[in-house]
């Protein structure tokens, strides 16, 4: 175990401590801040280091274990009814345990929180639910996110202005540390009970429709709800005295964490032990193990959200503020740029997906590549996202030429590449993006005068929606390199990923 902790804590550092530099570069240079604030940002991202290891690595020995036995019991019930039952209530309540989710609902004016959070868990209950029958019946995930995404915009004309970004921002953060972990290993068990050679690919796909239920069930809500009635509070920028008020600050947010993030693992180890009780009868020493998990993904947690939100929320917000501040606010573009490519490894979930794809591919698709791919994805999307700030032109000139060219490219790339993009879209924008870069739009936008809920929302929505075309990218690449070597070969190519075969290929063991 502590050879494990020592190897996540590694991984912790590598992905927060740039972030840790460039900010610190910018404060003592283009941004100065006040050292309250500073002190909260490095106790924050301490925090953060030591609430990754613990998280990942319960992650690793709990929540996708969990996933994965309840995945392949639900398919091996054949019971249509009691999948579908099930599925919704495992998405609902592992929705309203998200912290992404609690963090969005908390900057929203106008809708109280439950009724947004609420809101959000139908849609992803019922989209998980139609993710299961999709793999069960061996449906293209393509054809299925044309539709869908062709109904998200074209709901997108009647739903009010300050209630778009919303939308399209809570299908951005109801997949993160807490819903990844668990929907993926699920999508893994149920595929595991498929006998065909798609199974493996069709094992992604989860988290990408899961995505798409809260943007619907945001903006229907927007047009039956009235969103004008709520103005946006900033976060309160931390001025302290002394280090006793600082170490106040964080312990009197620490019980806060502590008591949300257990209300939100409850439903989902509760569902998980009548499961257990039911259908699963796990061994006592594997039933050991996956609590000792769900301890270390608690600690986890708390930590890492405390860190967040007390630390890095102020310091993003008030960074945004100086920047824009500026005589040239312009300077916020190639500075969030920067912060995007490397903040994105600092996301929990996004460690989840990079292991899983790197193993269900054999190693075809690494980790590194996929880093790569998102961290390239997302500092694009924040480069647009600043130009929002900065211009107030409205995200659909964004999103819909965006998604447009992600789904276009759906119809020639492998199957599994697409599965993977919009899969990764939703796990890149997770808790960094929602506690410190969400922050950073909104002051600067307050610095400029626009108008928050329009303009600087959607930054979450922007991150979704790059790495659906980068990581496609890749796989055009992968195809046209494979052709090349296949050519080169005289028509023979060592075979990377089942998903290269022919449906006819005879395989020789």
């Amino acid at each position: 175990m502590r050879k494990k902790l020592k190897e996540k804590w590694q991984e912790a550092v590598q992905a927060v401590l740039p972030i840790i530099c460039i900010v610190l570069v910018l404060c003592f240079t283009v941004s100065p801040i006040s050292p309250s604030i500073l002190l909260c940002f490095l106790i924050g991202a301490v925090l953060i280091l030591v609430g990754m290891m613990f998280f990942t690595l319960g992650a690793e020995i709990a929540m996708t274990p969990m996933g994965e036995r309840v995945g392949s019991c639900l398919t091996k019930s054949r019971n249509l009814a009691l999948i579908i039952l099930l599925s919704f209530l495992l998405g609902f309540l592992v929705t309203i345990s998200e912290p992404d989710l609690q963090v969005l609902a908390g900057q929203v004016p106008a809708v109280p929180n439950m009724v947004l959070i609420m809101s959000v868990a139908c849609g992803v209950g019922g989209f998980l639910t139609l993710a299961l029958l999709r793999m069960l019946f061996a449906i293209p995930l393509p054809p299925l996110l044309l539709v869908f995404y062709a109904l998200v915009f074209l709901l997108a004309v009647f739903v009010p202005k300050d209630f778009l970004s919303i939308a399209f921002d809570s299908g951005g953060v109801t997949t993160g540390p807490m819903t990844v972990p668990f929907i993926m290993a699920l999508g893994v068990g149920v595929s595991a009970i498929r006998s065909d050679r798609h199974a493996a690919d069709d094992s992604f796909g989860l988290v990408a429709l899961c995505s798409i239920g809260p943007i619907l069930a945001v903006m229907i809500l927007g047009m039956v709800y009235n969103p004008q009635d709520g103005t946006y509070t900033p976060p309160a920028i931390p001025e302290v005295d002394n280090s006793r008020q600082l170490w106040g600050l964080f312990m009197s947010g620490l019980p806060t964490y502590m008591e949300e993030i257990a209300i939100s693992l409850l439903p989902v180890f509760l569902f998980f032990m009548i499961f257990q009780v039911l259908m699963l009868k796990l061994s006592k020493r594997k039933m050991i193990k996956i609590l000792i998990g769900l301890g270390y993904t608690y600690v986890g947690l708390v930590l890492f959200l405390t860190g967040a939100n007390v630390g890095f929320m102020p310091a993003g917000n008030y960074l945004g503020q100086v920047l824009a501040g500026r005589s040239h606010p312009e300077i916020l573009i190639p500075i969030a740029m920067l912060i995007g490519y490397f903040i994105v490894k600092a996301e929990p979930a996004v460690y989840v997906l990079n292991k899983q794809v790197e193993e269900i591919t054999d190693g075809a698709i690494s980790a590194k590549a996929m880093g790569m791919g998102l961290s390239i994805g997302v500092a694009v999307s924040l480069g647009l996202a600043m130009v929002r700030v900065i211009t107030g032109i409205s995200i659909l000139w964004f999103l819909v030429p965006g998604y447009a060219v992600a789904l276009g490219i759906s119809l020639f790339v492998p199957k599994l590449y697409t599965a993977i993009a919009f899969d990764s879209g939703g796990v890149a924008s997770g808790p960094m993006t929602a506690a410190f870069l969400l922050p950073l739009a909104q002051g600067a936008c307050a610095a400029l005068g626009g108008n928050i809920v329009t303009d600087a929302f959607g930054v979450v929505a922007m991150v979704a929606m790059t790495p659906l075309i980068t990581i496609q990218i890749m796989g055009l690449i992968s195809k046209f390199t494979g052709a090349r070597k296949k050519k080169a070969l005289g028509g023979e190519v060592p075979v990377l990923s089942l998903d290269m075969l022919e449906d006819d290929a005879i395989i020789e063991l």
